[in-house]
């Protein structure tokens, strides 16, 4: 993924955003006590004690976390599968997991093994297959042996989705196949993946979608915006952010002070220096009154109050009250 840059309205992309915490299928949630990290259920009971100094979300049944400055992880019964011995660690993705040691990556299975020695300046979770990874400065993608099926070559490159991977050539994005073949040329100043069959570029100072062949399908012309989620797309104009619907009309106008994608029915916003979440008709159905606010996950979302995180669940109850 490509970050866009100097949005105001979008502080929501560099918010919680970590490669070891997109999505989190278990039913476990990260919670912090006395300055430990365990995990609770959907219905706020503890399951996993807090002992960890670090603790992230579950990918492919695992979970991250951290013993002083070593991680490993750990199973749904926080019982540790690989021990905390490496530098750093990154989540489960079709089976593999990237790895740091020596400041050089590789991946290691499920088992702790490595799978491939770290040998990368740099590497990304396998999607769809293939992993993004650096050498020498120039970005190729390598298959589940290690072995390069897209030689490196580019100067910087995302991880695939939806059949494409953003790459950057001659200070230009575009997009390749998993061939390797150059699909949609290198024009843009900035890209996002692929999503819901549309890519975010920006061309001209101005943000628009392009299809899967590269046609600008909603035009330049947002200030700012983010990709597709659930059928809608947030966007800015000015200091305000809304959203469009898949033709690219306002659905929503824009007068929120920073929005994000719709995850789960509902999309967090923030209004009067606080966070709510609204529904797909821009109506706060849980009121702005939170410091912090993530995305929904399995039916609850993780907030902040006074310094603290809880969970709250769709109807605004906390089934954790924040702790520390």
């Amino acid at each position: 993924m490509r970050r866009l840059q100097g949005s105001a309205l979008l502080v929501l992309l560099l918010a919680g955003c970590d490669r070891r915490e997109e999505k989190n299928p278990s039913g476990l949630f990260v919670v912090t006590q006395n300055g430990r990290a365990g995990y609770i259920d959907r219905e706020g009971d503890l399951v996993i004690p807090p002992q960890f100094d670090k603790a992230y979300g579950f990918t492919d049944g695992l979970a991250v976390v951290a013993i002083g400055e070593r991680y490993g992880f750990i199973d749904e019964e926080g019982r540790f599968a690989v021990n905390p011995r490496f530098e750093d660690v990154f989540s489960f993705y079709e089976g593999l997991a990237a790895f740091k040691d020596g400041g050089r990556m590789g991946y290691l299975d499920d088992e702790g093994e490595i799978a491939i020695p770290p040998q990368f300046e740099s590497a990304g979770d396998f999607k769809q297959g293939l992993a993004r990874v650096a050498v020498a400065g120039r970005h190729g993608y390598i298959d589940r042996d290690g072995k390069f099926v897209i030689n490196p070559q580019f100067e910087d490159a995302s991880a695939f989705s939806e059949g494409r991977a953003a790459v950057r050539v001659g200070g230009r994005w575009g997009f390749i196949d998993r061939d390797g073949k150059v699909v949609i040329p290198p024009q843009f100043d900035e890209v996002y993946d692929f999503s819901e069959g549309k890519a975010l570029v920006k061309s001209g100072g101005r943000y628009g979608f392009i299809d899967e062949e590269g046609k600008l399908v909603i035009p330049a012309q947002f200030d700012t915006a983010y990709s597709f989620s659930e059928g809608m797309a947030t966007i800015g104009i000015g200091s305000r952010g809304g959203y469009v619907d898949e033709e690219g009309k306002i659905v929503v106008t824009p007068q929120f002070e920073s929005v994000a994608p719709f995850k789960e029915g509902l999309a967090r916003a923030k209004t009067g220096g606080r966070w709510g979440y609204i529904d797909a008709d821009g109506k706060f159905v849980i009121n702005p009154q939170f410091e912090e606010a993530f995305d929904f996950k399995g039916g609850l979302a993780e907030v902040g109050v006074g310094g603290a995180r809880g969970y709250i669940d769709r109807e605004g109850r906390f089934v954790w009250q924040p702790s520390k």
